[in-house]
């Protein structure tokens, strides 16, 4: 049995805060400075913290190691695992040409550029923001609005500042899984107030795009649409998250406003538009084209139903993680009496929303005739596709752990509360910093989740609403990511050289909105 020290060096906070930050700041050092790619500096970042772990902590190096292949092993099921099939499913879309008519429904519905842009860069991405995620909403988004004759400019900066709003509910909800499983707080409380702090940004973003983009008197012109697509939107997004689940907010929220707007064109005009032009498609094969993510929706219904829930989870498999379950001792003052630190690894291979991704994508290639054998080698193509997000995944979620189990993350706790009152504004920050730091809601929430925790617990905040804003701040860092950028110049057509000016551009734009976040968070913790 191990017991953490949370002051380890030189028996100072201080100084054990600063090596406890190592790790984080070979994150930042390799991606920041070096640029170096997302696999490699996770990789790096994680080595930093085994080294942390065993020679400043004194760790035994067999409970670092087992450390890091428990957190590898929870990145790989079911963190990997709904993102392997949510690829899948957008792959299938694509290479039957399901993808195109897709496109092409959304972009008829109407030439207004202001209008194309609400429906493809916000609505559009953030449903594709829900279904996979990981840079997919920001790629396909800005591909389109190329491809209808927006400047790449335009169209990589505004699917940017666009992927905001949907992006703590991701990927089905992963991001907030993560969190969970870092925190040990129920979902349902994070996805409530995740929500709480989305919703009301989520409302103006619409506005604020069409502000940023082409100023005020563009806003006028197309007011209303603005209106709907954020009130439908943050509506949708408050409801789901506070009284459904976390699985499918994103989702309803982006179909949601992708049918008000609809709606909304077929009794409105804005000044100066062109007639709608119809689609050369018929119902039936948009319809069809739309099929996939409309059963995706089925059966992430289906398995977030109690009964179905409890069906499935007889299937489930549980276990003390070999070499580390109780194996150490956490003490005060990260909490409140000496507790050995559990380490259940939970195989529910059937109930996670990954598996219910994989049977839409099952049921979607038998209904788009997709022979078995393409099948495979699309399933073979998207593995290749994601070896390398693969890697960073797991290291990630590995680094996090050791952090965790090491106790660097409570000495960096201890370290944040000394931030007193005006905490609840730095955890969106913090939140924010790790999203720039590692390109991902979901890993930021992996390395700071379980510190918001401390920190709240140590200063009488709310656990979940701490843990909640990191993940909400987190989503403003995501424009601002090296990869995020990266992407989207790329989808867009930018060169290479053009990249700093869009980092430049959308780094106030970030800040803004992370400080917003922050400030409601602070409001919610004082009322």
């Amino acid at each position: 049995m191990w017991t953490q020290n949370y002051f380890p060096v030189a028996h100072s906070l201080f100084w054990s805060a600063l090596v406890a930050a190592l790790p984080i700041a070979a994150l930042l050092y390799a991606i920041g400075i070096r640029r170096v790619a997302a696999w490699e500096s996770s990789v790096i970042g994680l080595i930093a913290a085994l080294v942390v772990a065993v020679a400043a902590y004194r760790m035994p190096a067999r409970l670092a190691i087992d450390s890091a292949l428990y957190g590898a092993a929870f990145g790989t099921f079911p963190i990997f695992w709904v993102i392997f099939w949510a690829i899948v499913l957008y792959r299938l879309t694509e290479e039957t040409g399901k993808f195109e008519i897709l496109k092409d429904s959304i972009s008829h519905l109407t030439p207004d550029r202001s209008l194309q842009a609400l429906l493809i860069a916000f609505a559009f991405g953030a449903f594709l923001e829900g279904a996979a995620g990981f840079g997919t909403p920001v790629a396909v988004a800005a591909a389109i609005l190329g491809g209808l004759g927006f400047s790449a400019f335009y169209a990589a900066s505004i699917c940017l500042l666009a992927n905001t709003a949907p992006v703590a509910f991701g990927s089905i909800a992963i991001p907030l899984v993560t969190l969970a499983a870092t925190t040990g707080l129920p979902l349902a409380e994070l996805s409530k107030y995740v929500g709480r702090l989305c919703a009301p940004v989520s409302f103006f973003i619409p506005a604020y795009l069409i502000l940023v983009m082409a100023g005020r008197r563009e806003l006028g012109r197309v007011w209303p649409a603005a209106l709907v697509c954020g009130a439908s939107f943050a509506g949708t997004q408050f409801v789901i998250s506070n009284f459904v689940g976390a699985s499918l907010t994103d989702i309803l929220s982006s179909l949601a406003a992708v049918v008000s707007m609809v709606l909304l064109l077929r009794v409105w005009r804005p000044n100066g538009a062109a007639a709608r032009v119809d689609s050369g498609y018929q119902l039936r094969e948009i319809a069809a084209a739309w099929s996939p993510y409309l059963l995706l929706v089925v059966f992430i219904l289906a398995w977030s139903s109690d009964a179905v829930k409890t069906l499935l989870n007889q299937a489930s498999i549980s276990f003390g993680w070999p070499g580390l379950d109780r194996m150490i001792l956490q003490v005060p003052p990260v909490v409140p009496k000496v507790t050995p630190y559990g380490a259940i690894y939970r195989f529910r291979y059937l109930v996670e929303a990954g598996t219910a991704c994989c049977f839409a994508s099952v049921v979607s290639a038998a209904l788009l005739r997709v022979r078995p054998t393409q099948f495979v080698k699309l399933i073979g193509r998207s593995a290749v596709q994601l070896k390398l997000p693969f890697i960073s995944i797991t290291a990630v979620l590995a680094l996090a752990f050791v952090m965790n189990y090491s106790g660097a993350t409570g000495t960096l706790g201890l370290a944040f509360a000394a931030t007193g009152k005006a905490f609840p504004y730095f955890s969106a920050m913090l939140g924010w910093l790790g999203v720039f730091l590692t390109g991902s809601d979901t890993s930021s929430n992996a390395l700071f989740g379980n510190l918001q925790k401390v920190t709240a617990t140590t200063l009488g905040f709310n656990p979940a609403l701490m843990a909640s804003t990191n993940s909400a701040g987190g989503v403003m860092g995501k424009m601002i990511s090296l990869q995020s950028i990266a992407v989207a110049a790329a989808a867009a057509g930018l060169k290479p050289q053009e990249e700093p000016a869009l980092f430049r551009f959308t780094l106030k734009h970030s800040i803004l909105l992370a400080s917003i976040v922050g400030m409601l968070a602070t409001l919610y913790s004082y009322t």
